[in-house]
């Protein structure tokens, strides 16, 4: 038996928030009609993995996600906290424009550092990781040499594909993108031994335009 875990670290769709590029990493918010064709084209492209496991993060939008990817397997969905998304506190529900008008020395900070930086009420990059690396390792524990599918959020997977690659990870906003759906894949054989096999890959949707994820603009970054 491998002693490989495949862990299919996936974001969820896009939400009817997506097109407004507003802060929404607590705000529990749903899939878009958007998102759900993307959760389809996603499934479909991988009904054929054995998955033994499905995860996700508590909120709606990663949970219908993960429900439609686990149809083809018969899977139940198992919801894990520490999996959700980065809290932004008094800017969640905000554009980019309307934070920095309000909070202009909270958004400087948080560009020069967003690692452990946090706005009031809100959670550092560090603060993420802590909570979310616990339950990967666990599940990695759990499933051994297993398929396991794992559906959370941007700022969660870059923070972890950061931390398990030995990134830096204050640049994980501007080093690091990911779409809605979003397929990444990392190989993991032990605590500290990690290989990512594939990043931000959006095939499955983007197929039959022929088309790659275009250049992004903005997403709530100030390099973008």
């Amino acid at each position: 038996m491998s002693t490989v875990t495949r862990l299919y670290l996936i974001r969820h769709g896009a939400t009817v928030l997506t097109a407004e590029d507003r802060f929404a990493g607590a705000t529990n918010v749903a899939l878009s009609d958007e998102g759900r064709r993307q959760a389809t084209a996603l499934a479909v492209r991988l009904k054929g993995v054995q998955f033994t496991a499905i995860y996700a993060s508590p909120l709606d939008r990663t949970m219908e996600t993960a429900s439609i990817l686990a149809q083809p397997h018969q899977l139940e969905v198992q919801a894990r906290d520490g999996l959700r998304e980065i809290s932004h506190g008094r800017w969640e529900g905000m554009t980019r424009e309307e934070v920095l008008t309000a909070y202009p020395d909270e958004v400087a900070a948080w560009d020069e550092d967003p690692y452990t930086f946090a706005p009031v009420g809100g959670e550092s990059g560090l603060a993420v990781t802590a909570r979310a690396l616990p339950p990967l390792m666990e599940i990695c524990a759990t499933h051994r040499g297993e398929h396991v599918a794992i559906v959370s959020h941007k700022a969660t997977i870059r923070l972890v594909i950061s931390s398990m690659l030995g990134f830096d990870p204050r640049r994980y906003r501007d080093n690091l993108d990911q779409s809605p759906c979003a397929l990444n894949i990392v190989d993991v054989r032990g605590p500290t031994c990690f290989r990512l096999t594939l990043f931000n890959d959006t095939s499955h949707y983007l197929e039959e335009a022929g088309d790659v994820p275009p250049v992004p603009q903005r997403r709530l970054s100030g390099h973008w």
